[in-house]
């Protein structure tokens, strides 16, 4: 199910991102030959005007195919019909190449504002104070001191019982957690919990020196938070969900830059990268916790993507958008000769990183 949801979520990132490059290319008088849903091979095709939309076998994604985007189309016109040069890619003025080029990051942006937008709508769990707490509030493990008598909880768990002796108190709040342990301690309680859908029950045993501001107090070294899912309306959703999405870009450039200037001094540690294996597992541990959380994580993924593809790398958007700046001020066109080149060997090495850090995930497995 994990492997499934990880290429649907795949899919549908991919397909925005194409999606943008489409309708720009369109927009600014390019000609699209095929608008490709999935990777060959091809099922079918329908044609409509002249570009075709092509339904193929691996749901990976899809790609589109703008004429004169490879430098090399407008030597190779179409045997079958008079071709138009000037609307080709490299023909179309450079603006006009630079918005084709930045639709892609920019869809997946925008798709990401819709995703936490959404979210928000329908709902997100959200810590509340106790005696603001509604029925439907939860106890959450927020936190868990190592070494502790509760160090097998794990945090973002939900506490559905309590009990001691004759005592029983099931989905409680944080005010009975603690009365329960003050009035039983040293004597154990028991815990039921549920956690990635499994429910467990524990038992512990309260002891003191745990809280350094009260050290006569039992506790089990536990931090707990009342949580109930909130729901905003349409204005105040789209608002938050701009806000998460600058943040996260923020957040995601920053960490980016990082791990490359570290990667420049040989300090950077890529045990904290995850590939496609380790993404697999993410997608899985998101959805388990419920669809809000999944279509936060497709969010983030979709805001990795993007500011991944904007990296001034050859292959990617960002280097081809620094050929087209190269180009604009010196007004000469690059070699198609060397522009493929340098795609080339940046493509080998982003098959190499890929392999790389597909490889860490693996060894992280086992």
């Amino acid at each position: 199910m994990s492997v499934l949801l990880f290429f649907l979520v795949l899919f549908v990132l991919i397909l925005v991102h194409e999606w943008g490059h489409f309708i720009v290319a369109k927009k600014t008088g390019m000609r699209v030959d095929e608008f490709g849903i999935g990777f060959p091979p091809r099922l079918f095709a329908v044609k409509k005007g002249e570009t075709e939309y092509s339904f193929n076998a691996l749901p990976i994604g899809g790609f589109v195919k703008i004429w004169g985007e490879n430098y090399e189309d407008k030597n190779n016109p179409a045997p079958t019909e008079k071709t138009d040069q000037s609307r080709g890619f490299s023909a179309r003025p450079k603006w006009a190449q630079a918005l084709v080029l930045i639709a892609g990051v920019t869809m997946n942006v925008l798709f990401a504002w819709f995703l936490f937008s959404l979210t928000f709508m329908i709902g997100v769990p959200t810590a509340v104070d106790e005696s603001a707490a509604s029925d439907s509030a939860q106890l959450y493990i927020a936190d868990v001191l190592a070494n502790s008598p509760a160090a097998e909880l794990p945090p973002g768990a939900v506490i559905n019982e309590v009990a001691a002796g004759d005592q029983t108190i099931t989905d409680p709040t944080t005010s009975e957690f603690t009365s329960l342990i003050s009035a039983v301690a040293p004597a154990p309680i028991s815990v039921t919990y549920s956690y990635l859908e499994e429910e467990s029950t524990v038992e512990i045993n309260p002891v003191q020196n745990v809280i350094s501001d009260a050290p006569d107090q039992y506790a089990v070294g536990v931090s707990l938070t009342m949580v109930e899912t909130v729901s905003q309306s349409i204005p105040s959703a789209f608002l938050n969900g701009l806000s998460a999405t600058g943040n996260g870009l923020i957040a995601i450039t920053s960490g980016l830059y990082g791990l490359i200037s570290q990667a420049f001094v040989g300090e950077a540690d890529f045990s904290q990268v995850a590939g496609p294996v380790g993404i697999v597992g993410m997608v899985g541990d998101a959805a388990a916790f419920g669809f809000v959380a999944l279509l936060t994580f497709t969010a983030v993924i979709s805001l990795n993507l993007a500011v991944i593809n904007m990296l001034p790398f050859p292959a990617l958007d960002g280097g081809r958008l620094l050929f087209v700046v190269i180009e604009s001020v010196t007004k000469k066109p690059i070699p198609a000769v060397w522009a493929g080149r340098l795609n080339l060997v940046g493509f080998g090495i982003l098959m190499l990183l890929m392999i790389a850090v597909t490889y860490n995930d693996i060894i992280r497995l086992l």
